[in-house]
């Protein structure tokens, strides 16, 4: 029995839906979906009932990639058109994944007892607020000097923050209600599941490194310690690795794009074992 999680399946391309299929039957073990499946509703439909079919257990944070204001047929619609934006996405999202029995950051959190248990397994969805940025960078500069440096983001014309005012309002609320919900756990032994970086010094994209603004929130840089995290597990950046802080294992478990990872190998080596894991970084 074990605690499994892989995040940036981005599903809009073909080589990726088709090593989806090679994700083995596994009864006993639980999956952390940990963001960027895809865009459309109709991929996440199709990744939710492949998904819950084979685990015991699918839990799901939602990524910038879902949360695009796109049309279905795929076309990019941006703010404007017919097409789901914002709160009304995600809450599209929560309820397609509520079919399946997929836990997701508005449900209960589903406790771990398995290896390396228990543990309080808490799905958030936290976004960003360009506070990732350096500290004599003033806000209203931070996208001109990202791509000063080659660093552009698509959310800037497709993830629409409505009804509130901004990405930051967004993220604002979004971390108040998942600090009370974590502050209730009185200490509890955790597993942080949130699309993003907890920490600014998690961010290591050497090819972009001007890309951080979109990668987090200070606010949670020490929500490792605050909330008792055994593991905290993110995706995001396409750059698999492990780190450990204040005795906290750090997880990326990105798949990314075709040119990002082997398909020789297909999908199952880049599946990261979250619980039992290793016990230390040693």
């Amino acid at each position: 029995m074990k605690l499994l999680a892989i995040s940036d399946l981005h599903l809009a391309n073909p080589v990726n839906r088709e090593a989806l299929a090679g994700l083995p039957h596994a009864p006993e073990d639980w999956l952390i979906l940990a963001g960027d499946m895809a865009e459309r509703l109709e991929h996440m439909r199709a990744l939710f009932a492949l998904t819950a079919e084979r685990f015991a257990r699918v839990i799901w944070v939602p990524g910038n990639h879902e949360l695009w204001t796109v049309s279905e047929n795929g076309a990019d619609s941006g703010n404007g058109g017919d097409s789901l934006a914002g709160e009304a996405k995600y809450q599209a999202l929560v309820d397609l994944a509520r079919e399946f029995g997929v836990v997701t950051p508005e449900d209960e959190y589903p406790i771990w007892t398995g290896p390396g248990g228990p543990c309080v397994v808490a799905p958030l969805f936290l976004l960003y607020d360009y506070s990732f940025r350096p500290d004599d960078l003033p806000r209203d500069q931070v996208i001109a000097w990202a791509r000063e440096g080659g660093a552009v983001c698509a959310d800037e014309m497709l993830l629409n923050p409505a009804p509130y005012p901004s990405r930051e309002a967004w993220c604002a609320a979004r971390c108040d209600e998942a600090e009370a919900r974590l502050m209730a756990l009185d200490g509890a032994p955790t597993v942080l599941v949130n699309h993003y970086p907890l920490r600014r010094d998690l961010v290591h994209i050497p090819r972009i490194p001007r890309f951080i603004p979109w990668c987090g929130t200070r606010r949670t840089e020490d929500w490792h310690v605050r909330f008792n995290a055994k593991v905290a597990v993110s995706g995001h950046l396409h750059v698999r690795r492990t780190d450990w802080i204040d005795g906290t294992r750090f997880e990326e478990v990105s798949l990314g794009y075709p040119r990002q990872w082997d398909q020789k190998r297909g999908i199952l080596p880049y599946i990261r074992e979250i619980l039992p894991g290793p016990p230390t970084m040693a």
